[in-house]
């Protein structure tokens, strides 16, 4: 519990001040008022796997990853925070429609924070802490399902359903597991949070 309660406050150090913070663009390729078809461009992130359950795979995460940013990293310099904190399963399994190589996935989810923009894997510091990695995605389409209230594991997984609903009358193949955003720090009030599901969609 004291783990939870101090990531919630390093959060707020994190964001306090901010009016904007930096966010990834996409295109809205289709919406309506609840869902949306995006495509985005390729970003850098950094991730870490973290073996544990929902809820605390998203602190230890978070918590190392803020470290990262604070100047844990092989130049010690500070990175601007941005949004979303995203969590994705890691041992999630989508059906493929050819046979494929397919490696099992460990237990746990991947956490990330986007980098801001104009740096590159070759200008950003190495994180210190090995668990720590960054890469670059790829270009995604993506289905996106928008919704207030709490972070808990009921509520992702209620609108988690309701996004592959969706899916389903259009006809869109998941590509991907899903990405748990959210965007506010946590003393937003939890009517006024921007919170997200995104799921890659076959192009």
């Amino acid at each position: 519990m004291k783990s939870k309660i101090l990531s919630l406050v390093l959060l707020g150090l994190l964001m306090e001040g901010c009016v904007t913070v930096e966010s990834p663009k996409y295109q809205v390729l289709q919406a309506n008022e609840k869902f949306e078809i995006r495509q985005y461009n390729p970003v850098i992130v950094a991730e870490t796997f973290v073996a544990s359950e929902f809820s605390d795979a998203g602190t230890i995460g978070f918590r190392r990853l803020a470290d990262y940013i604070f100047g844990a990293n092989t130049t010690q310099v500070k990175i601007a925070m941005t949004a979303p904190v995203a969590q994705t399963p890691a041992s999630e399994k989508i059906a493929m429609t050819a046979p494929v190589g397919q490696t099992p996935a460990k237990d746990g989810f991947v956490i990330s924070f986007n980098m801001p923009a104009g740096y590159t894997l070759e200008s950003l510091p190495r994180p210190r802490d090995s668990a720590v990695v960054l890469r670059q995605t790829s270009a995604q389409k993506v289905a996106a399902i928008k919704f207030s209230g709490t972070w808990s594991e009921s509520r992702y997984h209620e609108k988690l359903a309701e996004l592959r609903q969706w899916m389903e009358k259009k006809s869109l193949q998941e590509a991907g597991p899903p990405t748990y955003a959210r965007y506010d720090p946590p003393w937003t009030l939890w009517f006024l949070r921007r919170n997200e599901i995104l799921v890659e969609i076959r192009q």
